[in-house]
């Protein structure tokens, strides 16, 4: 596959989008939420405010939820990168996160749902890995898993601005898959 996109420097890199391999030209100024929307037709990440401030462009690189908007995408050469439409694996079962939003009704408009729920299941990751946030108390032992409260869940997602005041829902949604 190569990209349309070759007027400036390109370099061919490969990435692993949703379990799959794709390798392609790409601009050296391209992001990795223009490839994956324009390149691959994966339009769930949505382009929010393009400047990494609302989450709604929200993927996992690597596990790790990062804003796509603010990644070149020649620096992910050899990547792994989860979109929404790759969290539920097969597409036969919805994610767990994703049908807690469903019966949870934790979104409003929908638009900015696809980051939330990619940046929701960073989060668990991090808060099992251990990894503190600004309100993780100093009686949790460093390096094991955070316990996740309504405030440990609201700061961890404080990156993801939903515009419709959905988040008791979405909190709700979160504590639904907690183990």
């Amino acid at each position: 596959m190569t990209s349309d996109h070759q007027s400036g420097p390109h370099s061919e890199i490969t990435l692993r989008v949703n379990g799959k391999p794709r390798t392609l030209l790409v601009d050296h100024r391209r992001v990795l939420l223009d490839l994956l929307r324009e390149d691959f037709d994966l339009t769930g990440s949505k382009k929010g405010c393009d400047h990494g401030q609302c989450g709604a462009c929200t993927v996992l690189v690597d596990g790790r939820r990062l804003n796509s908007c603010l990644l070149l995408a020649v620096t992910l050469d050899g990547s792994e990168v989860t979109t929404i439409e790759g969290l539920g694996g097969d597409g036969e079962e919805p994610h767990p996160l994703q049908r807690a939003f469903l019966d949870r009704d934790a979104f409003q408009c929908g638009y900015c749902t696809p980051g939330q729920i990619c940046s929701a299941v960073g989060m668990l990751a991090e808060a099992a890995a251990g990894h503190p946030s600004h309100v993780t108390g100093p009686e949790v032992p460093s390096g094991r898993p955070v316990p996740l409260d309504r405030s440990e869940i609201r700061e961890r997602l404080s990156g993801n601005l939903c515009r419709c005041g959905a988040y008791p829902r979405i909190v709700e949604a979160v504590e639904d898959v907690l183990p």
